[in-house]
């Protein structure tokens, strides 16, 4: 094991630091850039309810699931499997599918088209995003046959350039331009926060970090981090540090959306933060701020395309470069389509599952808890399925099917309206599978059954958190 971490504070401070960058890089790739400016534009006056709103699912659930499987020592397949065996296959699918070829990956290549490239070179037909796309995701792809290194060349070289960008233009926008007062659209007008709320959805990110945590986890043992205790720590310590870092982020760019004069006339955030970097900058700040976009969503699709195709080679037929090439030619399908196309074929799958993650996420994080008199099972069960089949309503009711009948069976509850109905049946069903497995006494003895990532049992484990 490496011992990277035993010369003192300094180094394993510096370890953690890396480790964060390298987070925020896996997250901040793509969506996370359009999505914050063009959030300040239809909130107007309301930015900061709506932005509030964003960062609770945009920043703060991110760092809660890294802290969920930082604290359970499982990864997200073992701990959808405690909710049943089909929960867990097909949650864990859908969920490497919607951070994969469904969504965040094709997303990569088309934000790098028209964030960074149309503006840049003028390109902006079906041939050129063809082409472009085919470039993109073949260099990701072949980057990806065999990749070393790639959070250390993350959180040391690529992704304190991107941020150092980022704070110019940002600190330019605040300094050079004036608060515009645009008059929210309807959706911000009454519910500014449940709408960032929903808006943050979108960025994928609360769903990424149950995959990714393991990933950050595995670089912190390699730096030297002893298991039990520090690493839990150190894990903590790098989500938190990542969820800052995209916080601040996602303020700025959303500021720069408040200043950009004329937004309204934008339909997207992308072409709006491209010319905003000419504005601030002129052109060649805009083609410096264009190679970081690309370099960055480079660099996530690379990560994407890896842990999808790891997972599906593990799970199904089928080797890691066969599933590599699948995800590389339908991502660059469908980016080829545009954003617009992109998100219209992700959104009823990320509205379902953002649920069922959520309560995934809660329920891990409050079940230390009860372990000393039960570890639960209905307390798993329940919630989690209530979420599904509450999520599978309300799916079927946007798309328009049979929505009449179903309907009524969750109109009832509050925030319904916000897509946020869910949430009370979901906590009354925990409530109640919490109250059953207390009432078994039998049920602590099977704590020591339930096995970590490393083999140890949760006995062994929570020993090391001693």
């Amino acid at each position: 094991m490496s011992t990277a971490v035993s010369s003192g504070n300094k180094t394993q401070t510096s370890a953690i630091v890396i480790t964060a960058l390298a987070l925020f890089s896996m997250f901040f790739g793509a969506g996370n850039l359009i999505f914050p400016p063009m959030l300040a534009v239809q909130a107007g006056e309301n930015f900061w309810p709506a932005i509030l709103g964003f960062l609770t699912t945009g920043a703060l659930l991110p760092v809660l699931a890294v802290v969920a499987i930082a604290l359970s020592g499982s990864n997200v397949r073992d701990l959808a499997q405690r909710a049943g065996s089909l929960f867990g296959v097909v949650f864990p699918v859908l969920a490497y599918l919607s951070i994969g070829a469904f969504y965040a990956l094709p997303r990569t290549g088309a934000v790098s088209f028209e964030v960074a490239i149309t503006p840049v070179f003028g390109w902006d037909s079906t041939l050129t995003a063809a082409i472009f796309n085919i470039v993109f995701f073949g260099i990701a792809l072949a980057l990806s046959w065999n990749p070393t290194r790639i959070t250390d060349t993350l959180g040391k070289f690529l992704t304190p350039a991107l941020v150092i960008l980022l704070v110019v233009m940002i600190g330019m926008a605040l300094f050079t331009m004036t608060n515009q007062h645009y008059t929210p659209n309807e959706d911000y007008a009454s519910s500014a926060y449940p709408a960032g709320v929903l808006e943050g959805y979108l960025t994928m990110d609360s769903i990424a970090a149950l995959a990714f945590s393991i990933v950050v986890i595995a670089s912190l043992r390699n730096k030297g981090f002893a298991e039990g205790k520090p690493l839990v720590r150190s894990t903590i310590l790098a989500g938190l540090g990542a969820s800052i870092l995209l916080a601040l982020i996602y303020v700025g760019l959303g500021l720069i959306g408040r200043a950009m004069p004329e937004a309204t006339q934008y339909d997207s955030g992308a072409p709006l933060l491209a010319d905003a970097a000419l504005q601030l900058m002129g052109r060649p700040g805009q083609t410096v701020f264009a190679l970081i976009v690309v370099l960055a969503c480079l660099t996530t699709a690379i990560g994407l395309i890896t842990s999808t195709a790891e997972y599906f080679s593990q799970q199904f037929a089928g080797s890691y470069h066969t599933w590599a090439t699948i995800f590389a030619v339908a991502s660059a399908v469908m980016a080829t389509q545009g954003l617009d196309f992109v998100i219209a074929i992700a959104g009823p799958v990320i509205g379902f599952l953002y649920p069922p993650a959520i309560a995934l996420i809660f329920v891990t994080l409050i079940e230390p808890l009860f372990r000393r008199r039960t570890r639960l099972r209905w307390g798993f069960f329940l919630p989690i399925w209530v979420a599904v089949i509450w999520s599978l309503i309300s799916t079927f009711i946007s798309l328009g099917w049979a929505a009449d009948a179903l309907t009524p069976l969750v109109a009832w509850s509050p925030m319904q309206g916000f897509d946020l109905g869910w949430l009370l049946p979901t906590a009354v069903a925990f409530a109640i599978g919490v109250a059953i497995d207390l009432a078994k006494p039998h049920a602590p003895l099977e704590i020591g059954t339930q096995r970590t990532v490393e083999g140890e049992t949760l006995e062994e484990a929570e020993a090391n958190l001693a």
